[in-house]
């Protein structure tokens, strides 16, 4: 119970730090800068962190020995990727299509791929087979999306803004998983979190690089809270990769997916995003998703 606790404070987090990023984002008229801005944050955090904790510098002792003796893959050490699709993502749309959209096509694509990823056993907890429960949940998360797009206020974004979150929740049910069988190769989780800040950091400073000169950028914004996503993608980030391994993908997915409609719901209510949802129509959506993650989750069955 405390791990799936643990879980929906992950989801909820996420939810936080996509509203916070995306509002980053508006002010420096630069998603891509504004995602920079949030991982380069978190990583001096991270760094600083296994600098100071005896458990930080083992991990990072172990991460080492592994890269060198070929004992941990390349492929483990590039889940940041997916972490910074998700942070630029929040810092490009977020602010227009707001939290409660962004999050229901999110769930769309980490419940399905977190299906995909259980059953080839990419899950650092192992196989899990696919069950019809499984699936109709999948299809209830998918059936929340097209609630969420017939929506009226989703006429003023563009179609790739609305195809996006899908993408993005595939990309995060990957990277959950990657971080986690990280953690079980270093024996920490900050090593892992760390780790993901390195790499998520420097793919998206080398898109700045040649974004921003091109596009430009309004003026830094004064406001302190503007730039606390860093921090905040530290802590779930860090959850994340201590709790895969002992719950695997799909729970992890299924209790952050839970706390991200919660969250998300509550943000648009009382911090309207540029596109205002309709409350009615949003609440159908979370209602339908969480369903599904019901569902889905009674349908776990490991493959012995």
């Amino acid at each position: 119970m405390l791990a799936l606790a643990a879980a929906i404070a992950v989801g909820v987090l996420t939810a936080i730090q996509s509203r916070i990023n995306g509002a980053l984002g508006a002010e420096l008229d630069n998603g891509i800068l504004a995602a920079v801005i949030s991982f380069g944050s978190g990583l001096l955090l991270t760094a600083v962190l296994a600098a100071a904790l005896p458990s930080g510098r083992a991990g990072v002792a172990r991460l080492i020995a592994g890269i060198r003796d070929r004992g941990i893959p390349w492929w483990l050490l590039i889940g940041g990727a997916g972490g910074a699709f998700t942070v630029a993502s929040q810092g490009l749309v977020v602010g227009i299509i707001g939290t409660a959209l962004f999050t229901v096509g999110l769930v769309a694509g980490q419940t399905l791929n977190g299906l995909v990823l259980d059953r080839v056993g990419y899950s650092p907890a192992g196989v899990t087979a696919v069950t019809i429960p499984r699936v109709l949940g999948v299809g209830l998360a998918l059936a929340a999306v097209a609630v969420s797009l017939a929506g009226g206020g989703t006429a003023e974004a563009p179609l790739w803004m609305l195809i996006l979150p899908v993408l993005v929740g595939a990309g995060l049910a990957w990277q959950q998983g990657t971080n986690g069988r990280l953690q079980l190769k270093t024996g920490s989780a900050l090593t892992a979190t760390f780790v993901n800040f390195v790499g998520g950091t420097v793919l998206l400073a080398i898109i700045a690089l040649v974004q921003v000169p091109q596009v430009g950028f309004s003026p830094l914004p004064a406001s302190p809270w503007l730039y606390t996503g860093g921090a905040v993608g530290v802590i779930y980030i860090f959850l994340s990769a201590a709790l895969a391994p002992r719950i695997g993908v799909l729970l992890l997915s299924l209790g952050s997916v839970l706390g991200m409609l919660v969250g998300s719901f509550v943000l648009d209510l009382v911090w309207p995003p540029a596109v205002p949802p309709s409350p009615i129509r949003s609440a159908i959506t979370v209602v339908i998703a969480c369903v599904g993650v019901a569902v889905a989750a009674f349908g776990r069955r490991p493959v012995r």
